[in-house]
């Protein structure tokens, strides 16, 4: 794996990606897409792993698109039509998805600044906890372009659409607190990646297979019919009762001790997975 990102798998199950490129601002090149990526990539089928919490190393978390090395590969690798891009997610979008498509809860760690790519990277995760310092823009529109690392289609989970469009439009700087009024962060913390750490701890301590069931019903529920989100509960809850990983967790709640989990049940969800 590229020196670009780090993964460290702790013996607890939270694996910390430390996006490592700080004497550049964690600014991403085409080496570090396809890192972040991997990195993700990596991830989706440990069953080793039960939450992960993304940084970034030095004085930010990501300062975006490190154009002074793209301009050396434009227009052909940016170009419509290459084999980089003209599929859904196209790699340059992967870099936030993938984080959506990792089964377990991803948690990021968000200090300094996080701009443009790095702040779509920040949406890919499950809650993001920031500085109140802490400088996010969605910056594509300074360079003339628009958000293209599936920024949009996170957002559309987070925010209102009318907050969206004035971030986009006007590409404004905008700090911490701020983000938590937007919906675009969770909670204001002094030491985002001790909070993000704390988190992930306290996951780590409950059933895999429910962390698992759980991101995968707000993951395809959100958006879907209300007969389709009530089925989709039906049908994952049936899965966990009176499982191996349930049956603990009833026994270390009555007995008010630490549960002895076993791996998840299954790598990674699929969409339409609950129907089966």
């Amino acid at each position: 794996m590229s020196s670009r990102v780090l993964v460290n798998i702790k013996e607890n199950g939270i694996a910390v990606v430390t996006l490592n490129r700080s004497e550049k601002m964690n600014a991403i090149d085409q080496e570090m897409f396809k890192a972040i990526t991997a990195a993700g990539e990596s991830l989706k089928n440990n069953r080793a792993v039960k939450a992960v919490v993304i940084h970034g190393d030095g004085t930010g978390f990501c300062a975006g698109l490190d154009l002074s090395n793209f301009s050396e590969d434009a227009p052909e690798v940016l170009a419509l039509g290459s084999d980089e891009i003209g599929k859904a997610p196209n790699m340059y979008q992967q870099v936030a998805w993938v984080w959506k498509e990792v089964p377990v809860p991803v948690i990021a760690a968000v200090h300094g600044v996080c701009f443009g790519g790095g702040l779509q990277i920040a949406l890919g995760a499950d809650m993001r906890y920031v500085h109140q310092n802490t400088k996010l823009s969605i910056m594509e529109s300074k360079w003339g372009l628009i958000p293209d690392m599936a920024g949009t289609q996170i957002l559309r989970d987070l925010c209102r659409v009318d907050v969206a469009k004035e971030l986009t439009f006007t590409g404004r700087v905008f700090n911490g607190e701020q983000a938590v009024q937007y919906g675009i962060a969770t909670e204001v913390a002094n030491d985002p990646f001790a909070k993000a750490m704390a988190v992930a701890e306290s996951i780590v301590a409950l059933s895999p297979d429910a962390m698992v069931y759980a991101k995968q019903l707000f993951e395809e529920g959100w958006q879907c019919s209300r007969e389709e989100g009530l089925l989709m509960e039906e049908t994952l809850n049936a899965k966990l009762m009176c499982s191996e990983n349930q049956m603990e967790a009833i026994r270390s709640g009555m007995s008010k001790s630490k549960g002895n989990y076993k791996p998840r049940m299954q790598d990674t969800f699929y969409k339409g997975e609950w129907l089966k």
